[in-house]
């Protein structure tokens, strides 16, 4: 394998030429379509929407997906991608990486999953939202136990549509203080996102007089560090002054998946950088890191990642980004969720809150919770599912149907699919009929007019190796905060710290 050893300062570049994109068999059909950023999706606004959120939307649901390149922004990142040879594409409004010129798609693929691969995200979009009405406006625009999140732990969830309850997201919502909160949602609904917070924080104030604070963080990077190796690169630059090495690799150690912590690290010129703001997870399905950096270190940051083991660490694009979350089971926004899809309908359901199903409260939460329950106990279930599919012969793409074997008879479509460099098989996600949908049933998908023999597949199709908190320590910690007054105290003590540290990390990237 040819490996890429990325270039680690700007300023020693040689400016490589753009190197020609043959493509990849292992990118699906969600990259493949001229990288078309999801929200320019075709799919049914609902009706009930004001005209002012209806017309900002329909301008990105038709934007087209053949933008000069003086239409498109660029990530802090820009320059350092093109000196590492990268071929950039247009993906949700900006100038994106796909691969690099020493290291292919699959390559880098199996590069992140034995090491560790740095991808450029910053064309995500982060906010900050905060205020005496932040836990009840989220707890109204997702359907996440928002009220019992933990300080700096996160959740996966999906803001919602009024009355139908469809996707119009899906976010990560982190808790940085009592009151405020870090929140990331996807690249290509910036415009129908702004547009939707904007019109649902005016109607949550009409009503309520606890104000809600919201900044997007223009020009913050956001980086994922993915792969087994990544805990050891961070560790080896972890700036932690007048503690020692066991001390600093402690942070890490007990820095488990859904957490996230403010860290600083050594840049290449010895100094230390502004504090990071450092979470455990990512898109991979590998351990990893994403994190958020303030817009004057993005650079600097990235060089010293990339300097610290570039021999364990690579640059890494979309392409394999795409089959690394398709292996993932993760979804795509505009290719496997939609505004018209439900959580449960997408196969979500485990994202609400159980403190949520009981009390409701959020936005479509009478339909959400109806489908929730079969028709046999009074609900209303689901017509459709989300499922992984694997695939005999060659690999199913977006848009092919799925149909009964035997017969010519649709009973579902696909959303994603490719190779799957890991398991060496064609893997696919998409929807299926209620009764098609039990791991193991035999079905056929149409690929390019002929029928193929396909079954359905539980997800994620590959074990994730997410650094996950031991749930015996899940129990002592839990124990010791209900039996010992001084370290709830001492606690309470941290936690007033914590949120002193958020506040000026926000309020300095305003």
């Amino acid at each position: 394998m040819r490996r890429l050893r990325a270039v680690s300062r700007l300023g020693d570049a040689v400016a490589n030429g753009r190197t020609v994109f043959r493509g990849s068999r292992y990118i699906s059909t969600a990259l493949q379509r001229q990288f078309t950023p999801p929200s320019s999706q075709a799919s049914r606004h609902p009706p009930q929407e004001s005209q002012s959120l209806k017309r900002i939307y329909c301008s990105v649901r038709h934007a087209s997906s053949s933008a000069t390149a003086s239409d498109l922004r660029k990530t802090p990142l820009y320059d350092l991608h093109v000196a590492n040879g990268a071929t950039m594409v247009p993906f949700g409004g900006f100038l994106m990486p796909v691969q690099y010129s020493s290291l292919g798609v699959g390559a880098s693929h199996h590069f992140t999953r034995s090491h560790a691969s740095l991808f450029d995200v910053s064309h995500m979009v982060q906010h900050y939202i905060s205020g005496p009405g932040a836990n009840a406006f989220l707890e109204k625009i997702t359907p996440a136990s928002i009220k019992t999140l933990k300080n700096r732990n996160s959740t996966l969830s999906t803001l919602l549509w009024p009355v139908t309850g469809g996707i119009v997201d899906d976010t990560i919502i982190t808790r940085v203080g009592p009151e405020a909160f870090y929140v990331v949602t996807n690249a290509g609904c910036r415009e129908k996102d702004i547009a939707y917070l904007t019109e649902q924080k005016a109607e949550f104030e009409k009503t309520n007089k606890d104000k809600v604070n919201w900044n997007v963080l223009e020009g913050v990077g956001l980086v994922a560090l993915q792969g087994p190796l990544s805990a050891e690169i961070l560790e080896s630059l972890i700036y932690w002054p007048n503690t020692s090495k066991d001390e600093e690799k402690e942070v890490l150690d007990k820095l488990y998946f859904g957490q996230m912590q403010f860290i600083r690290i050594k840049l290449l010129n010895g100094e230390p950088s502004d504090n990071l703001l450092v979470s455990r997870g990512g898109y991979t399905g590998e351990d990893g890191f994403e994190i958020s950096i303030p817009p004057h270190n993005v650079v600097a940051v990235t060089e010293a990642l990339l300097g610290a083991c570039p021999e364990r660490l690579q640059l890494a694009g979309l392409g394999a980004r795409d089959s690394l979350r398709l292996e993932a089971g993760m979804c795509l926004y505009g290719h496997d969720l939609n505004d018209t899809i439900t959580p449960v309908e997408g196969g979500l359901s485990w994202i609400i809150g159980s403190d949520r199903k009981a009390s409701g409260g959020f936005h479509g939460s009478d339909v959400i919770l109806k489908q929730l329950l079969p028709k046999s106990k009074r609900g209303s279930g689901v017509e459709k599912r989300r499922v992984g599919f694997i695939v005999e012969g060659a690999p199913a793409r977006e848009h092919c149907e799925v149909v009964a074997p035997g017969t010519s008879t649709k009973i579902g479509v696909i959303t994603s699919g490719c190779p799957s460099p890991t398991l060496k098989k064609n893997i696919a996600m998409g929807y299926i009929e209620t009764g098609y949908h039990k791991p193991g049933t035999d079905v056929e998908i149409v690929v390019r007019g002929k029928p193929r023999k396909a079954k359905v597949s539980k997800m994620p199709f590959v074990a994730p190796k997410y650094y996950k908190q031991p749930l015996a320590a899940q129990d002592d910690a839990a124990l010791a905060e209900n039996v010992a007054k001084e370290a709830i105290e001492q606690a309470q003590k941290d936690v007033e710290s914590e949120r002193q540290v958020a506040e000026r990390y926000f309020n300095n990237l305003r």
